[in-house]
């Protein structure tokens, strides 16, 4: 039969005209459309934004898009009208086989926020292929002994398409000995025959050409034939015969190779070797059968030696030939159906769409991270899946469709706790026993920016000598940022303040990448004992975020000054006019002469000062002597005429410095007669001298003025303790300090108090019935005080009645 492709095609047309219409509907988050297969590439298949409740205009910014899992782009949308069209051809028979249902399955994302829309597009079968016979011509043997109505099985044709379309006819060419019959197992599965309606003469007629057409019933019809050859053979008229012309058997998938499929047997009415049965597959049997199944020629058990698999094929028809003997032999024939029952051998599959990685540390409750999809090749309940995800953490699995799961982020997540999430998602059948499969999933956490550099102590205490050189390194400040990249990226500053009158700029400066303090110029430990200051740390991230640390930079005392010694002794040394000491003949020993005072502007042991009377060259052992701490220059003896009426004294004042430095004052003593007004320096007449209660007036009785003194020291003893509790009591802290000045409190020959320059303090005494005091403060930070973070001090009054830091005294009696 002859057709024409060009009526074919002009028909294919009006029925795309007429199959164009596309329905949707939603329902339970799906929407469904439907399109023919073999459509042209933009043809029209629903209006996706609209039906899916999106506004057109908004398509781009919410960055809409569509997912096919597994397929090509067939389908595609215009995101500036939202129309869904066909991109690619779509072949039916290519993308579903023979399935009677056949859909796209599609996934719609947008975001802001983010929504998932699930869409099924039904693939509509056309009748876009002809049927096809498995060869071009098939070779029948026929005995001329067959009687009338002898049938003769041929193998029919196949159409890829479904429903009506597959749905064939067949039709046998005109002649007079075949007619043709067609059994109908189904809509699908026929059995094609010739039946013989006369008998045979091989000596007229050796061989028939017939044609064989099978029609399909679609519009337009198409069609396929086959030509059969058929051979009359002579002789033996008796073909074997089976009990039954088709058998079923079920067997279950991935059964051993050499298990037992069926046992065949047939029967021959002749005699002798005529009746001798052999069994064969049939000619047209397709490879595929002869590789999973085998006969035995001389039992006719059919067994497996392939693997058989439910998902790739579920049933297989196999044409068995039954042959005599005989000469010519005569073929009997059956069909064996067999139906391959599923068994749970496929594991689930798996695929993970990463949609919004890294995660960052701030993002929302309910952030969508990844959609899941699963899939079983396995039939029934053993082909229904089910997730979980593992391990436990801020993350769960919801279901947005059949067989779809969404990673939803449930809870907060901390970079700096836990960098990175391994989680796995986990698919499990629903087959006894079950199986499984699982997929892995990284969730980076993405770093924001919520830590602040942090110092491992509050505060740092530094202790530096003082005249260090300029750009020294005094220190180096260190800071921590949990946070990553940028936000990790600490840079250093100081606080600016001013300190005294200068800024505090002038002194120390840090290096911004590492942290390193350095001191800009030397630093002097009587102008400035203590630096306080702050360096903030400061990180790069947006907004920047900073804490701040306080250091403490104690200025270390060098021996760098030299004693200095008061008036009015203050120019006697160093080729200065030394002062005249008049001294009555009559007094006796143990009486003061004059008194040398020094001050030292250092601390500590460098401003502690002891004085030492050198001796003259050439001269014995004077009746002079000095006191080692007191700086009193008194009498060892009564004078004597052979002492001469002048005496030169050289007194040497040196500090306990490393190495010490000195000075010398030079004191003239002259010897004046009995009666004479004698001018003493006690330091009773000093004290009377600076305050005022008292002038210098003629001796009349020493022991008066020896009491006088006794009680003016004490009475200041009492009164400057009173003024140092009064103002620790009332004096707030102070955060800085100057240098103070020297100061002299009192002298007597009970002892004396006098000031450093860092108001430090000696007392001393001669005599057995006098005690010694020494006092000194050393190089020491000062002891935390309660209030202000617990670093400031104690603050007493100077000799200037300025409020200064309260050293740490340490007093020693001898």
């Amino acid at each position: 039969m002859l057709f024409s492709w060009g009526s074919i095609l002009g028909a294919q047309q009006l029925l795309l005209l007429f199959l164009l219409h596309t329905s949707w509907e939603v329902g339970s988050g799906q929407v469904l459309y439907s399109v023919p297969e073999e459509a042209k590439h933009g043809t029209f298949v629903g209006r996706i934004a609209q039906d899916l409740g999106l506004e057109v205009g908004e398509l781009v910014s919410r960055l809409f898009r569509v997912v096919s899992k597994g397929r090509r782009d067939y389908l595609e949308v215009n995101v500036q009208n939202g129309i869904l069209f066909v991109n690619s051809r779509i072949d039916r028979e290519e993308l579903c086989v023979r399935s009677p249902v056949c859909s796209i399955q599609l996934e719609v994302i947008v975001e802001k926020p983010l929504q998932v829309f699930h869409v099924e597009v039904d693939i509509k079968d056309i009748n876009d292929n002809p049927p096809l016979f498995p060869v071009k011509e098939q070779k029948l043997f026929i005995s001329e002994s067959r009687l009338p109505d002898s049938r003769f099985p041929v193998e029919g044709a196949s159409d890829p398409d479904i429903g009506s379309n597959a749905l064939l006819t067949y039709r046998l060419s005109t002649n007079h000995y075949f007619i043709l019959e067609v059994k109908s197992k189904n809509d699908q599965n026929k059995l094609v025959e010739l039946v013989l309606k006369k008998p045979l003469d091989r000596e007229e007629v050796a061989e028939h050409h017939l044609i064989l057409t099978a029609t399909d019933g679609g519009k337009p019809e198409l069609t396929g034939t086959v030509q059969l050859l058929i051979t009359v053979l002579d002789v033996n008229d008796n073909a074997p015969t089976f009990e039954r012309s088709e058998y079923e058997v079920k067997i279950l998938e991935n059964a051993a190779h050499g298990t037992l499929v069926i046992r065949l047997n047939a029967s021959d009415a002749d005699e002798g070797t005529n009746r001798e049965i052999l069994y064969f597959f049939n000619s047209l049997t397709p490879p595929v059968i002869k590789d999973k199944f085998h006969i035995n020629p001389d039992t006719g058990e059919i067994l497996i030696q392939g693997h058989l698999d439910f998902e790739d094929v579920n049933s297989y028809e196999i044409r068995i030939d039954a042959t005599d003997k005989g000469n010519p032999p005569m073929i009997g024939h059956c069909m064996v159906l067999v139906e391959v029952l599923d068994d749970n051998d496929n594991i689930p599959d798996v695929a993970v769409t990463s949609l919004s990685l890294p995660v960052r540390e701030d993002a929302p409750s309910g952030t969508v991270i990844a959609l899941i999809s699963v899939s079983d090749r396995d039939s029934g309940v053993n082909g229904q899946v089910s997730c979980s995800l593992s391990p436990p953490g801020p993350f769960t699995l919801v279901s947005t469709f059949r067989n779809y799961y969404s990673l939803v982020l449930e809870g907060s997540v901390d970079r700096e706790r836990v960098p990175a999430y391994e989680l796995v998602v986990t698919a499990r059948d629903g087959g006894k026993p079950a199986l499984w499969a699982t997929a892995s999933v990284s969730v980076v956490i993405g770093d924001v920016n919520d830590n602040a550099p942090t110092f491992e102590q509050p505060v740092y205490t530094v202790f530096v000598k003082e005249n260090n050189p300029p750009g020294s390194h005094i220190f180096t400040v260190s800071a921590s940022d949990p946070d990553a990249q940028e936000n990790a990226l600490v840079s250093y500053s100081l606080v600016e303040r001013r300190v005294g009158e200068r800024p505090l700029s002038s002194y120390v400066s840090v290096h911004s990448e590492s942290g390193k303090v350095y001191a800009l110029q030397p630093l002097d430990h009587e102008e400035l004992e203590l630096l306080q200051f702050q360096v903030s740390a400061r990180d790069a991230g947006f907004p920047p975020l900073g804490s701040n640390v306080s250091l403490q930079v104690f200025v270390l005392d060098e021996n760098d000054n030299s004693p200095v010694v008061l008036p009015p002794h203050s120019g006697s040394g160093a080729g200065g006019v030394p002062v005249t000491e008049l001294v009555s003949q009559s007094v006796t020993a143990g009486h003061v002469v004059a008194k040398i005072r020094a001050v030292d502007a250092d601390s500590g042991y460098n401003a502690w000062l002891s004085y030492e009377l050198q001796p003259e060259s050439g001269v014995g052992r004077g009746p002079f002597r000095v006191g080692l701490y007191t700086g009193e220059i008194s009498l060892t003896r009564a004078l004597e005429e052979s002492d001469g009426p002048r005496q030169t004294l050289l007194v040497l004042v040196k500090d306990h410095g490393e190495p010490a430095l000195s000075t010398t004052a030079t004191v003239c003593v002259s010897m004046v007669e009995n009666g004479q007004p004698a001018k003493t320096f006690s330091g009773a007449s000093r004290i009377s001298a600076k305050s005022g209660v008292g002038k210098d007036t003629a001796l009349v009785d020493v022991n008066v003025y020896l009491i006088i003194a006794i009680c003016s020291v004490s009475s200041l003893l009492v009164l400057s303790l009173l003024l140092y509790v009064a103002l620790r009591c009332s004096a707030p802290p102070q955060a800085s300090h100057g240098p103070g000045k020297p100061t002299l409190v009192c002298s007597s020959e009970m002892g004396s108090w006098s000031y450093s320059q860092q108001r430090r303090q000696v007392c001393s005494g001669e005599g057995a019935a006098k005690t010694d005091l020494m006092a000194f403060s050393p190089n020491l930070p000062p002891c935390p005080v309660s209030g202000e973070r617990g670093q400031k001090q104690e603050a007493v009054l100077d000799s200037s009645g300025k409020v200064g830091h309260h050293g740490l005294y340490t007093f020693i009696f001898v």
